[in-house]
């Protein structure tokens, strides 16, 4: 029986990737999350009910035999080595940070304690309790302002432009440091742009959607010249899961990271058409300069991680944003 510590199991990402592990029959996963308040906690405990938890009083009851659900933060070493004893975990699937990249400038201190000293304790858990594979999300944010596109894995990551970016590159250099020093077979994962359905309120498909069904104005930055490598979050999981669990060979390097990415970018304005389109309404627009920490460009080149996992991804634009959209209004009820 595998038993795969997620943490950030009641984030976006982490919430699609229990589901999708827990389909697994040789597969427990005990869940981590310290349900911030960064955005509203509701969203993070309706995922759980969908996933078997509810709260009675201060802890919390799984419906499912192989899930386990866990209130905390990263904040004690101790308490993650107690716990990666207790459960006897052989798999760290680690998703849990403070996210945004704007927010970054208004709250650096949480990307520290967060993103920094968290990933550290978590780092400093395996040192002391060994595992077979760490697998963390890094980002398309330590790309910085790339000078050719597509990104490869092996481009100069140096010089991300935000502090959420800066934090993701840090995971990457510590990362590799204790995999050298302390043998930990590890796996950091660049995400592009991920979107679907239970996201996160604050990115862009969300709040576009939220704007034009309250027929508000929304926000287009450097006048629509951007664009995104969108990628379904159904998409991300089931790479995760294969890297997860894939076979290692001899040649193998303990550390690697791979993109993980549609490898199609999309315009913004054709990405807000196909917003409108399913919403069946057209969005009123206000024109920005580019804003603070952002990018022009995100594509991915996922030609490495297609050698390791034979998996591209599935689901168009137009299918991830219809099924997002049929999500948006039930869970509202628009």
């Amino acid at each position: 029986m595998k038993n795969v510590l997620v943490t950030g199991a009641a984030g976006f990402i982490g919430y699609h990737f229990v589901k999708q592990m827990l389909q697994d029959e040789d597969c427990n996963v005990i869940g981590l999350d310290c349900l911030n308040s960064y955005y509203d906690v509701t969203l993070k405990v309706d995922r759980l009910k969908q996933l078997g938890v509810t709260q009675h009083g201060r802890g919390w009851e799984s419906q499912h035999k192989r899930f386990r659900f866990i209130e905390g933060d990263l904040s004690s070493k101790e308490r993650i080595v107690n716990l990666l004893k207790e459960c006897k975990v052989n798999y760290i699937v680690h998703l849990a940070a403070q996210a945004g990249v704007r927010y970054s400038t208004e709250n650096p201190d949480a990307y520290v304690d967060s993103n920094i000293a968290g990933f550290v304790n978590i780092c400093e858990s395996i040192r002391e309790y060994p595992i077979e594979h760490f697998v963390f999300a890094s980002s398309s944010s330590v790309y910085g302002i790339a000078n050719e596109v597509p990104y490869k894995e092996e481009d100069n990551t140096s010089s991300p432009i935000s502090l959420y970016g800066a934090s993701k590159k840090a995971n990457e250099v510590i990362a590799h440091s204790y995999s050298h020093l302390y043998d930990i077979p590890t796996t950091g994962l660049r995400f592009f742009t991920v979107y679907g359905e239970w996201g996160r309120p604050d990115m862009a498909y969300f709040l576009f959607a939220d704007l034009i069904t309250q027929e508000k104005p929304i926000k287009v930055c450097n006048h629509g010249n951007l664009s995104r490598d969108f990628t379904y979050v159904s998409d991300i999981v089931t790479s995760m899961k294969l890297l997860l669990f894939g076979k290692r060979s001899i040649d193998d390097n303990l550390f690697e990271v791979y993109n993980i990415g549609n490898s199609s970018p999309i315009r913004l304005m054709d990405f807000i058409e196909t917003i409108e389109k399913h919403l069946g309404k057209e969005a009123g627009k206000k024109y920005l300069e580019m804003q603070e920490g952002d990018v022009y460009h995100t594509y991915a080149d996922v030609q490495k991680l297609y050698d390791k996992i034979q998996f591209k991804p599935q689901v168009s634009l137009d299918e991830g944003i219809e099924k997002f959209i049929i999500w948006y209004k039930s869970y509202y009820k628009v």
